[in-house]
């Protein structure tokens, strides 16, 4: 998806390509593991867009949760141990831990990996940024590729999940 440009920062037409390139993956998914994210949006628009979400949040064994909707609204649990299998590994992590992440994906018999820097294209941070350095989205897509991996960072995913509806 790296030559897919960002959402965020393309023009109309170029957007929407971006949009209905990651629409075709997401449409395949239904498990999410979240490792670190920009603020509550993304888990949180996971679970209204119908994903089971999970998120690791911390280093240990059994930090992981659920989200899950509540009357309506998003909550977490506790969920204490790893699931068993996931669709799609997000992240919000630097480039050096993408190895470990992709081993965590691959073990979990995920399909896709979505990595997000939080860097606007201007180097500047944004929460919802997904500007990659080419050579690390290279990068990036070849060690996914080498595990088996869809590969995706050209767009924010709480943007792709709420424009999947709207999308044909």
């Amino acid at each position: 998806m790296t030559d897919t440009p960002s959402a965020r920062a393309a023009g109309a037409p170029e957007a929407l390509a971006a949009l209905e390139a990651v629409a075709r993956i997401l449409a395949e998914m239904r498990n999410v593991l979240v490792i670190d994210w920009p603020s509550r949006d993304v888990p949180a628009s996971l679970a209204f867009g119908g994903f089971t979400v999970f998120v690791k949040g911390g280093p240990g064994p059994a930090d992981y949760a659920a989200w899950e909707l509540d009357a309506g609204e998003p909550v977490s649990r506790a969920l204490g141990r790893e699931p068993e299998r996931v669709d799609l590994v997000y992240c919000h992590r630097p480039f050096g831990e993408l190895p470990g992440i992709i081993a965590l994906a691959v073990r979990l018999g995920a399909r896709a990996l979505w990595w997000q820097t939080g860097q606007a294209s201007d180097g500047g941070q944004d929460p919802a940024g997904c500007w990659v350095p080419p050579e690390q989205s290279r990068q990036a897509r070849d060690m996914a590729d080498a595990g088996g991996l869809a590969y995706v960072d050209a767009v924010y995913i709480a943007d792709a999940v709420r424009a999947r509806g709207t999308l044909a």
